[in-house]
């Protein structure tokens, strides 16, 4: 049987602001006690005063997702505090070097590349035993419509024109390509492992210019952290750009 939400831990990287912060937010109403990871310490603990204060269980958790030895220091803590993780929502990720194609900044690339894929895979695989010892595992990695390629290929999609620099839309295709591998991997543990697809927020990202709310992408991430034991598994599942309704949700295609 699940736990019930309010005995349970979950941890958000990249929770000082944006998306995360929501993300945190929300599950820490649910009643679980949210660790708000951070890159910044600093940041980190402002972002636990400000949940706190609206009766949130919050607690800054220092994790730079490219350094493991961060990371490894991060799963340390939890498991010194908690001995389990519940649910892990793989937030952090960076968007830079638009342009044309033929105009991709290698640079910016391996940094998407680092942040997006690798660092969301350090992060799992340091918390992965601590993940096999909760009853009901969920595991949400933050990806993109644009990294569908079944979506950037149909002709019906609104991303179907889509130009320009292949970066961040490769990161988020190996998001999803890492989470139907752990999907399967992590399957006979009664865990659920999906991707979320929170539409185009407003956020630092895209220099604030998204057309949703941060609050309704992190409701993405939400309902896949809190999904029920018959819910999907290794599925890209969240906001339908397509669909007449602006607050469609469900599955997308690979």
């Amino acid at each position: 049987m699940a736990k019930t939400q309010n005995d349970r831990i979950a941890l958000v990287t990249g929770a000082n602001k944006g998306i995360g912060f929501q993300t945190a937010r929300l599950l820490g109403l649910e009643g679980m006690t949210v660790l708000v990871g951070s890159r910044d310490a600093a940041r980190g603990t402002e972002a636990e005063k400000a949940l706190r204060e609206e009766g949130v269980d919050a607690r800054a958790l220092a994790v730079d997702v490219t350094d493991i030895e961060s990371v490894r220091a991060a799963a340390a803590r939890v498991e010194a505090d908690f001995g389990r993780l519940d649910v892990l929502v793989n937030n952090a990720g960076v968007a830079m070097g638009w342009g044309d194609l033929g105009e991709t900044d290698p640079t910016a690339f391996l940094q998407m590349l680092e942040v997006n894929v690798v660092g969301m895979v350090t992060v799992t695989d340091a918390f992965l035993d601590l993940l096999r010892r909760s009853e009901s595992a969920r595991v949400v990695n933050v990806s993109s419509e644009i990294g569908s390629i079944g979506t950037m290929t149909d002709p019906a999609s609104p991303f179907f024109a889509m130009r320009g620099n292949v970066g961040y839309p490769a990161s988020k295709a190996a998001v999803n390509m890492v989470t139907a591998l752990y999907a399967k991997a992590l399957a006979e543990t009664g865990a659920k492992v999906n991707a979320a697809n929170p539409g185009y927020c407003e956020t630092d990202l895209n220099h604030n210019t998204g057309h949703r709310t941060p609050e309704q992408g992190a409701r993405v991430s939400l309902h896949l952290a809190t999904l029920p034991d018959d819910g999907p598994n290794g599925a890209l599942w969240g906001h339908l750009a397509s669909a007449s309704d602006p607050e469609s949700y469900g599955v997308l295609p690979w």
